[in-house]
């Protein structure tokens, strides 16, 4: 089985519906990542500390978020 690789931080990654149903019927966001949780999880899963971003970068909530590491994608900001 492939092990996917889990978030560093300093990382900036979209999050949606695709990293846990936790987040369906709301828009995407971008999260930079502060921290992964070394706790052990469900396979596949991890905790991460980090801050929801504006869409100029700047951090607007400080969260800790649950989501399956196949469905992080990298996020991609204009000017970035």
């Amino acid at each position: 089985m492939m092990e996917l690789r889990r978030p560093r931080p300093g990382e900036e990654l979209l999050i949606s519906w695709d990293a846990s149903v936790q987040f369906a019927g709301q828009p995407p966001f971008t999260f930079r990542v502060i921290s992964v949780s070394p706790d052990p999880t469900y396979h596949g899963w991890v905790w991460l500390t980090g801050y929801q971003l504006n869409d100029r970068g700047q951090a607007v909530a400080k969260r800790e978020i649950y989501v399956r590491l196949a469905g992080l994608r990298p996020a991609r900001r204009p000017g970035r």
